[in-house]
């Protein structure tokens, strides 16, 4: 099991148990007699809560015969299944509220303005915008050798090629698409960086207008590294 999840198990189990306690707690406070109609409808009594009522309630009468309270049925497999589920959605949505709280509470905090957010951004881009700088220099220097390997072999038109220029041939052809790849990925990267910043500056906007943290639904499941 995730060990996140195992908190909001524990609490599901104390809920349901603080219920449970309360139920029996309410069903035997105090001397009393208890009556219902069961599923046959026969009006029973009894000096404790009576098995033949459980999946309906039970009046629980003072001597002279007045409802000091009712007890409620306890809850069929059925019915627990669904409030604990129930419950486990609740602590979810909790959990999403807490973490929206923390997660612009933090924006909130790092971007106290538009001008920091946009330098972070720049910081964040500047390392790629470099390495892919550095890649398409590397290509422009394998395609003009891939030129000059060309105009080479219209020496050997109609004839095999020496064996030493195939060779340069297939590494130049090695190094363009490796080259080619790397910066696909540096660009590749650069989009997500650029999306999620301006998935953050988009919730910043309302934040800087005033709206409340935590206020503008889930935080976002995927987080930039610092």
């Amino acid at each position: 099991m995730n060990s996140s999840r195992r908190p909001a198990l524990r609490s599901v189990a104390a809920l349901l148990g603080l219920l449970l306690a309360g139920q029996v707690a309410w069903a035997q406070s105090g001397v009393g007699i208890y009556t219902c109609i069961d599923a046959k409808g026969r009006r029973l009594t009894s000096d404790r809560p009576i098995p033949e009522c459980l999946d309906r309630p039970q009046d629980l009468r003072n001597k002279d015969g007045s409802v000091r309270t009712r007890v409620p049925p306890s809850l069929t497999a059925e019915e627990r299944a669904a409030q604990e589920e129930a419950l486990r959605a609740e602590l979810a949505r909790d959990a999403a509220r807490k973490d929206a709280l923390r997660h612009d509470r933090n924006l909130l905090t790092r971007y106290p303005n538009e001008a920091a957010h946009r330098k972070a951004r720049e910081a964040a881009l500047e390392p790629l915008e470099q390495a892919l700088r550095g890649v398409e220099k590397r290509l422009a220097v394998l395609e003009t050798e891939q030129k000059s390997l060309r105009e080479e072999a219209e020496f050997y038109k109609g004839k095999e090629m020496p064996r030493k220029l195939k060779v340069r041939f297939d590494d130049n052809k090695t190094s363009l698409e490796a080259q080619r790849s790397s910066a696909a990925n540096h660009q590749s990267e650069m989009q997500r960086i650029n999306a999620r910043y301006d998935e953050e500056l988009a919730r910043l906007n309302k934040l800087w207008a005033g709206a409340p943290a935590g206020s503008l639904g889930p935080a976002p499941s995927t987080v930039l590294a610092r």
